[in-house]
């Protein structure tokens, strides 16, 4: 390898690992703090509709690293299997991050701040909970992704 291509795969694992850090923290700390505003004040300043509003701006901004970490596993694990490095498990995670991470950012969000412009009784809605559901279930299948081609370069990496 390269110094130049080892700086590039460095700055690669990098950036791959602040978006699952950032994913993380976003479902694991940000999410249940925000819901959970009555808790900390002692009274329900906020009612479930604007703490929801306030989650959706903060995945608003998140998707933002998750389009960039989409098209940088697209170029660079395209170069690699350019240059002839094949692995079928790497291909599977770069699939699932692209369709993943594309479907969070251009499908799910769009929905979900559409629904919650029409107001607080569309929120309350069997649409609005399944598409929220599925957004939940398509970002922890993006996490697991982008974890499984962090884990896969960092391998390949190392050796």
């Amino acid at each position: 390898m390269s110094p130049i291509f080892r700086n590039i795969t460095m700055a690669y694992l990098i950036f791959l690992s602040a978006v699952l850090g950032a994913s993380l923290y976003a479902g694991a700390v940000v999410a249940p703090v925000t819901f959970n505003t009555e808790n900390i004040f002692g009274s329900g300043i906020l009612s479930q509709f604007q703490e929801g509003m306030i989650m959706t701006e903060n995945f608003v901004r998140l998707s933002y690293l998750v389009t960039i970490s989409v098209i940088a596993a697209v170029i660079y694990e395209g170069y690699k299997y350019k240059k002839g490095e094949r692995d079928m498990l790497t291909f599977v995670a770069l699939f699932l991050v692209l369709a993943t991470g594309l479907m969070f950012s251009y499908y799910y969000l769009p929905d979900i701040i559409m629904m919650q412009q029409a107001g607080e009784e569309m929120t309350k809605t069997q649409l609005f909970i399944d598409t929220h559901n599925g957004s939940e279930i398509n970002f922890k299948i993006y996490t697991f992704a982008l974890l499984l081609l962090l884990i896969r370069n960092f391998k390949k990496a190392l050796r």
